[in-house]
């Protein structure tokens, strides 16, 4: 409730103790003989913050997503900076009165600070803000937005999703899938209706998650496999997984039991690849569940040559390391034989199905079956991840995808997303390579840019 006229003495105090001080340290320079060293001055908001220090990946974002200059974008966090402490200092002044305090402009270089007292605007402007004076204190608001919450608890449901104190108006808003289900929670919490604001909208914001490699999914009530590689197909998201796992058409949960996605394809017995399409909810990224649940980046999927060591996470025995034996390896299991896969020293149990082998940052397979476990040690056999990518038309999810435009191509046979086996041939600027490693082509892996890959012949 708005409180006009309380703070008057407060505030006419203030400003007699601040006009008393300034008077008397201008006499106490004049009289007293010779100049005490002046104090140092107490740093500024920005270099406490350290604004300076922003990363240059910040201001670039910012100055992508904010359409700045790389100078707007540094003064911008000084003033942001130095916005923040004003508002401290006046909330703490103006106390119940407060209503809230908001920056504008492409620096943000103007701060206001609302009140519900009249007579509290020349504290405000004392300070270099602007003042606007309104009817409802922030601590009225956030009280109503508390009893609105409090009954979204009590009705449950998600017709109105979302709550907020909108200072610039004044309001508490409330984001409604239709304007009834908004009233109706006015009326269930007790909220005036002169503080709200009802806005209608179709969103129902859900949290997200992240497609690791190794982390855990369900299928049902007891099947658990594990993530392989994040993928994409055009601008569907997924993961790469093996095919005994489960047929197509059958859902997923993620690690936390939330619906994740349905199996689109599955071969087993043959070879033992399938893949995942996952919905909004989910996001692919391009790591792997290392060591520690720390991430590890995935860059490509160069195939390692025989000898290398390679590494598997897996959602029962974790992360774990060997090398690799064989390629191209027949193995025949109680459900049939699989050709073309890869014979490895690593050991795995059941529920590390589906995992993630890397050689390095490059992917190389899928956990498919084996024998042994991770207590005396073991042999297994993973799917190689480029046929399964191919299989598929998939796009392997790694660090170089973040958007960057692609260089223009000077035309040939060779592009992006294209698998490769050693011993192919593409044209590329006018010239011919011949493939050197099996990998999945990308962005930033043109024939030219990569030797390890490709020699021209």
């Amino acid at each position: 409730m708005p409180h006009p006229h309380r703070h008057t003495r407060a505030v006419g105090a203030a400003v007699t103790a601040t006009a008393a001080l300034l008077v008397a340290g201008l006499s106490g320079s004049a009289s007293a003989g010779p100049a005490a060293a002046a104090p140092p001055a107490a740093p500024s908001a920005a270099e406490t913050l350290r604004t300076d220090a922003a990363p240059p990946a910040l201001l670039e974002a910012m100055e992508r997503d904010l359409g700045l200059d790389r100078g707007q974008a540094g003064r911008r966090l000084a003033n942001e900076a130095e916005a923040g402490a004003t508002a401290g200092r006046l909330r703490i002044a103006l106390g119940g009165d407060f209503a809230g305090a908001w920056v504008r402009g492409a620096e943000s270089g103007t701060l206001t600070v609302a009140t519900t007292d009249a007579d509290a605007v020349p504290v405000i402007e004392a300070r270099g803000a602007e003042a606007t004076v309104v009817r409802h204190s922030l601590a009225d608001l956030d009280a109503a937005r508390a009893r609105l919450d409090r009954a979204v608890a009590r009705k449950g449901g998600t017709d109105t999703p979302v709550r907020y104190v909108d200072v610039r108006t004044n309001a508490v808003v409330v984001q409604a899938v239709r304007p009834s289900a908004a009233r109706a929670l006015l009326s269930a919490a007790g909220v005036d209706g002169s503080l709200a604001r009802i806005e209608t909208s179709a969103e129902r914001p859900r949290a997200l998650y992240d497609l690791r490699g190794g982390e855990a999914y369900h299928i049902g009530t007891s099947g658990r496999c594990s993530i392989g590689f994040p993928v994409t197909r055009g601008t569907q998201q997924g993961y790469a997984t093996a095919g005994h796992c489960e047929r197509a058409g059958a859902g997923t949960s993620g690690h936390n039991r939330v619906a994740q996605g349905t199996f689109q394809g599955s071969v087993f017995p043959g070879r033992d690849m399938a893949w995942v399409a996952t919905n909004a909810q989910w996001t692919a990224t391009p790591y792997v569940r290392g060591a520690g649940g720390r991430n590890v980046q995935v860059t490509g999927s160069a195939q390692a040559p025989v000898g290398s060591s390679v590494c598997r996470s897996g959602s029962t025995t974790g992360w774990h390391c060997g090398t690799v034996q064989q390629h191209d390896t027949s193995v025949t299991y109680p459900e049939g034989t699989l050709t073309g896969v890869t014979r490895t020293s690593v050991c795995a149990e059941p529920g590390d199905s589906g995992g993630s082998y890397l050689s390095g940052s490059q992917a190389q397979g899928v956990t498919s079956g084996g024998s042994g476990n991770c207590g005396s040690g073991g042999t297994t056999f993973f799917q190689p991840i480029n046929p399964l990518l191919q299989n598929y038309g998939l796009t392997l999810k790694t660090n170089g995808d973040g958007g960057e435009e692609p260089p223009e191509e000077p035309g040939g046979t060779w592009s992006a997303g294209t698998v490769h086996r050693p011993g192919d041939t593409v044209t590329y600027g006018g010239a011919t390579y011949r493939c050197l490693q099996g990998h999945q082509a990308r962005t930033g892996w043109e024939p030219p840019n990569v030797p390890a890959l490709w020699q021209r012949v």
